[in-house]
C-alpha cells in the first residue's frame, strides 16, 4: 500500500475525439441577456467551445505536464497522484502545493520551474524548493473516489504522509482556495517537521466582537466589497456543497456544461478576469476534468467539508504561517486571522492579483513564497 508507480498522462484518441464531436454537436442556450448577471454568458462559452474544438491542442499540453515526473500511491485507500519535482539546489525546501475548485495541478506549471531553478531564470541565490503537486482526492488523476469523508481535514493528514513516504521529514505547505483549506487544517494538525504554512486566503471573518474591525487597514476594508459580490454570486458553492450529486449528469455527459462550471471562478462573476486569463491553461484545466471524469466527483470536496467545517475551524495553531492577500479576490483580515494563528511571520497585501494568483501574479507569488519560506527554513 505504501508503493510509489511512476505515472504518465496517455488519453486515448478515441477520448479526444469523442469530445471534438460532442463539442460539435453542442447545444447552447437561448437567452435574452447578454450580461454577466445570470451566469457566465453565451457568447464567452461558445468562443471557448470553439477554442476547445478548433485550435486547443491536447497533446501539446499532455506532452508539457508529462515533462515533469508524476507518481501514484495509495493513502487511506484511496489513489494520489502528485508531480513530484525535485530542484538541483542543495538548500532547496520541500514544499507540497495544492489546488483548489475548478483547479487541478496544470494551475501550478506557471511557476514550478521558477521555484524548483531559480538560477535557471535569473535569480542565483533565490530560495529553491523540492516541489510535490498532488491532486486533490476525485480530482484529475487521484481517481476513482475510494469513498465519503475525504474533504480538508482528511486530505491534510494524508499530505503528511505523502510527504514523509517521499522522504521528506521537514516540509512547508502552500495552497489557494481548496488549497489553502487543506494548508490550514496542516497548520491545525501541526505534525512533526512541518515548517511553515503560506496561504493566499484564510476564511476567517468577523465575530462581533467590540472593536474588532478597529484595526482594519484599507485595502482589509475595501476588500468586503469582494466579500459581498461572492455571497450575491456563490450559488455554485451552494450547489456542491449540498447537492453535487444532481448536477454532476450534466457535467460528464457535456463538455460545454464543464467548461462553463469551469469558467464561473476562472473568468469572475462579472467578467473580471476575461482580459487576463491564460485561455490555454484554464482549456487544459476542463480538459482534465473531462477526460478523468471527475466531473461527477469535484463537488464532494464541497460536500465533505461543509460537513465538518475543514478549512473554517477556528482551532489555535502555532505554526509559522504567512498569508499573501490578493486584491481581485477574497481579502483575509489580520486581526480575524490572528484569532487561530498565533504566529504570523508574513502578512502580504499585493498590488495586483486575483483567485488564481499563479496565473495572473506568478511573480508576486513567487516572491513571497520565497521570502517566508526563507525566514523559517
Amino acid at each position: 500500500m505504501t508503493a510509489i508507480t511512476p505515472f504518465k498522462i496517455a488519453i486515448d484518441d478515441a477520448a479526444i475525439e469523442d469530445l471534438h464531436l460532442r463539442l460539435r454537436m453542442a447545444r447552447f442556450p437561448e437567452t435574452f441577456s447578454g450580461d454577466w448577471s445570470r451566469g457566465q454568458p453565451v457568447s464567452l462559452i461558445r468562443e471557448l467551445a470553439g477554442q476547445w474544438l478548433n485550435s486547443y491542442d491536447w497533446r501539446a499540453w499532455e506532452a508539457k505536464l508529462n515533462a515533469y515526473p508524476q507518481f501514484l500511491t495509495e493513502i487511506d485507500g484511496q489513489t494520489i497522484h502528485f508531480l513530484h519535482v525535485r530542484s538541483p539546489e542543495a538548500d532547496a525546501v520541500p514544499l507540497v502545493l495544492t489546488h483548489g475548485w475548478p483547479s487541478s495541478v496544470v494551475e501550478f506549471l506557471p511557476i514550478i520551474d521558477q521555484l524548483t531553478n531559480p538560477s535557471a531564470h535569473g535569480k542565483p541565490g533565490a530560495q529553491a524548493f523540492h516541489l510535490v503537486i498532488p491532486s486533490l482526492p476525485g480530482y484529475g488523476f487521484s481517481r476513482p473516489l475510494a469513498g465519503p469523508g475525504w474533504e480538508a481535514v482528511r486530505t491534510a493528514k494524508a499530505w503528511d504522509v505523502l510527504m514523509k513516504r517521499l522522504g521528506y521529514q521537514r516540509y512547508g505547505a502552500q495552497g489557494g482556495d481548496g488549497g489553502a483549506l487543506v494548508t490550514r487544517e496542516l497548520a491545525i494538525l501541526a505534525p512533526e517537521g512541518l515548517i511553515g504554512v503560506h496561504m493566499q486566503q484564510v476564511f476567517a471573518f468577523p465575530s462581533g466582537a467590540p472593536g474588532e474591525m478597529d484595526k482594519l487597514s484599507p485595502f482589509e476594508l475595501a476588500g468586503f466589497a469582494n466579500l459581498e459580490k461572492f455571497q450575491k454570486y456563490n450559488g455554485y458553492a451552494d450547489i456542491q456543497s449540498k447537492r453535487p450529486g444532481t448536477h454532476a449528469y450534466g457535467l460528464v455527459d457535456s463538455p460545454v456544461a464543464q467548461l462553463a462550471w469551469n469558467a464561473e471562478l476562472f473568468f469572475g462573476f462579472e467578467g473580471e478576469a476575461v482580459a487576463t486569463m491564460d485561455r490555454e491553461l484554464f482549456l487544459t484545466n476542463a480538459s482534465i476534468y473531462w477526460f478523468t471524469n471527475t466531473g461527477s466527483e469535484q463537488g464532494n470536496f464541497f460536500l465533505e467539508t461543509t460537513q465538518t467545517g475543514g478549512g473554517y475551524r477556528e482551532i489555535p495553531t502555532a505554526v509559522p504561517t504567512a498569508v499573501a492577500s490578493f486584491p481581485n479576490d477574497f481579502r483575509s483580515v489580520r486581526t480575524f486571522v490572528e484569532r487561530s494563528f498565533s504566529n504570523i511571520v508574513q502578512w502580504s497585501e499585493m498590488e495586483s492579483g486575483g483567485h488564481f494568483a499563479t496565473i495572473d501574479a506568478t511573480d508576486g507569488l513567487i516572491g513571497d513564497i520565497r521570502s517566508f519560506f526563507s525566514q523559517v527554513r
